[in-house]
């Protein structure tokens, strides 16, 4: 792939969010502004600040992996649509290893993706009715069928929670309720923490506790090639500043 197609994709793989911040309301509102950020840049900080990866989370791989992608993202994001195969894919490849897992975290972006609160909370009920089983096979399903920017018909949440054998009263309720609203907003106040400025935002965490930030819909054979990097620099001991320089030569940055 030569420069100015790797700039192409990355430049289209993350959404920059000017005043992200500003009119979220009680929910996804703190009185600050984001900034727009470069989304082609990766960058190596042993001192990101991210909720540390537990039970709680939908983790699709080995828990104990090397490697821990931890994807922020909105489901209305098309982007975020293009790169959620790519991580299922990678998941399907890197897991018979068990050196690679994925764990997902909600980041709507509301000025953008008016309906992506409630997809999101959508999908923490289908957690709630069918475990961690029922939210992959759910927000799969969300990003299948998703025009994405918004184009969503409301209704499709409770039909795809029947398709996947969810009890639809049930799921209804919970939807109705807004029962995990406050979870999202945990995981989008981490996002900000950790630097998210776009969608996606991904966080790479190593066994050894080193994070690297790649942000941005990277295509498949790039983020493999990231990753690949990353386990080569825990397999043969590398430096945090070398690993992190080899991510950077990599994208191109």
């Amino acid at each position: 792939m030569d420069q100015s197609n790797k700039g192409t994709y990355l430049i289209a793989g993350a959404i920059v969010l000017a005043g992200l911040l500003i009119g979220f309301g009680v929910y996804f509102g703190n009185g600050d502004t984001a900034t727009n950020t470069d989304p082609t840049t990766a960058t190596g900080n042993k001192e990101i600040k991210l909720n540390p990866i537990t039970k709680e989370d939908h983790i699709l791989g080995n828990p104990n992996a090397d490697v821990v992608v931890v994807e922020f993202s909105d489901t209305e994001c098309p982007f975020c649509k293009t790169f959620h195969a790519s991580m299922n894919k990678i998941v399907t490849d890197y897991g018979k290893s068990g050196r690679v897992a994925w764990v997902y975290r909600h980041f709507p972006l509301t000025t953008l993706h008016s309906k992506a609160i409630a997809e999101a909370n959508a999908t923490e009920c289908a957690y709630s009715l069918g475990g961690n089983t029922a939210f992959w096979s759910y927000i799969n399903k969300v990003y299948e069928v998703t025009p994405s920017n918004d184009g969503l018909d409301p209704t499709k949440l409770s039909e795809i929670a029947v398709e996947i054998g969810l009890d639809k009263k049930a799921f209804e309720e919970c939807q109705t309720a807004q029962k995990f609203v406050e979870k999202v907003k945990t995981n989008f106040d981490d996002a900000v923490a950790s630097g998210g400025n776009g969608t996606p935002h991904n966080i790479l965490v190593t066994k050894n506790g080193e994070k690297f930030t790649v942000d941005g819909a990277l295509p498949i054979e790039m983020m493999k090639a990231v990753i690949d990097t990353v386990l080569k620099g825990i397999d043969e001991k590398q430096s945090f500043e070398t690993t992190s320089n080899a991510i950077k030569l990599i994208i191109g940055r």
